[in-house]
């Protein structure tokens, strides 16, 4: 029996939760000491202060989880998530019918937007939940799987498959596997991947990510992959605001201080940013601003004999510029 977890195009409503009922003739039980949804819940002989533990950690996990800045809706999306396979386990708990879970994931949207931070979340929280044996992330692009003759495609993409195994494997930019056409080498990376899923279910996570666009093309050109990926999310770019914040947050971990003229500035420039750059509105362009305020700032300095405490944690307005970013 497969569940579905649907997405649909209203962010505002939850995910639509699709199961086929069980057959009247045949209401097989499983047992708490086994297996629930793929093979994903620990044990029920785990003591109860193992249990005490890994809920913890599944709420440090989610408050970690909360405290980005921006991505709402993600963040609600997760704790769906995390409620459904809770659920599930509460369940078996209660000598009831487990659903399979279906896990794998499509993650759509531009550089920067917190996909990757995401999915490593997801991979610990899998984990802990049980989920997931070991939770790490191999994070892989084309060059990692497609080969350069027949047959080396393949071991190459089983290779990645296999350090992925009780964890997640985040292919980004995924839609190029499809962009050489029928003879590319990258739909055997795809044929291989599909196997994988069906092998290894039991084990393993797929998310396949990149731009909105690009990857609403490759699930067309690949009619069957889209139902084998029932969640779909949707990450989009940060607004001014949010930007702001992140600069501010990377300015403080750094041991730095933007005075309230020097903030200014940066919002200035960030305005600016988005209304000039295609993909403006992400984290990495706020990032390479950051270091490259903080290099002024130390050039600045430099030319001082001396500076004092207050000086080497300041970021005045004449630190930020956006030349050559």
């Amino acid at each position: 029996m497969t569940i579905r977890i649907t997405f649909g195009p209203d962010k505002q409503l939850p995910p639509v939760i699709q199961s086929p009922l069980p057959p009247m003739t045949e209401h097989i039980l499983t047992p708490a000491t086994e297996i629930a949804g793929n093979g994903r819940v620990r044990k029920s002989n785990v003591s109860s202060i193992d249990k005490d533990k890994d809920k913890d950690k599944v709420v440090e996990i989610l408050n970690e989880l909360e405290s980005f800045i921006g991505l709402v809706v993600v963040k609600r999306l997760i704790r769906d998530l995390q409620a459904f396979v809770e659920i599930q386990k509460r369940r078996i708990q209660e000598k009831l019918i487990a659903e399979p879970l279906v896990l794998h994931m499509i993650f759509r949207g531009n550089p920067g937007t917190g996909k990757t931070t995401v999915a490593r979340l997801v991979g610990r929280l899998f984990k802990e939940m049980g989920v997931l044996q070991k939770g790490h992330v191999i994070e892989c692009e084309r060059a990692d799987l497609v080969g350069e003759y027949i047959g080396h495609t393949a071991q190459k993409t089983r290779d990645q498959i296999k350090k992925a195994l009780g964890g997640v494997l985040f292919i980004d930019e995924a839609y190029s596997l499809a962009r050489g056409g029928e003879k590319d080498f990258g739909k055997e990376a795809i044929d291989a991947l599909v196997k994988a899923m069906e092998d290894n279910k039991d084990n393993l996570v797929l998310i396949l990510a990149g731009y909105s666009q690009e990857m609403d093309w490759f699930l067309q050109t690949n009619p069957g992959l889209r139902s084998r990926f029932p969640i779909h999310i949707d990450f989009p770019d940060y607004t001014l605001d949010e930007l702001l914040a992140i600069g501010k947050l990377m300015f403080t971990t750094r041991q730095y201080e933007l005075t309230p003229e020097a903030e200014e500035a940066l919002r200035f420039h960030l305005r600016i940013l988005l209304n000039s750059h295609r993909y403006a509105g992400n984290a990495r362009l706020v990032r390479n601003l950051v270091e490259k305020t903080v290099r002024k700032q130390a050039v600045r300095l430099y030319r001082k004999p001396s500076s004092s405490r207050e000086e080497l944690i300041q970021i005045l307005p004449v630190d930020i510029d956006l030349d050559n970013l």
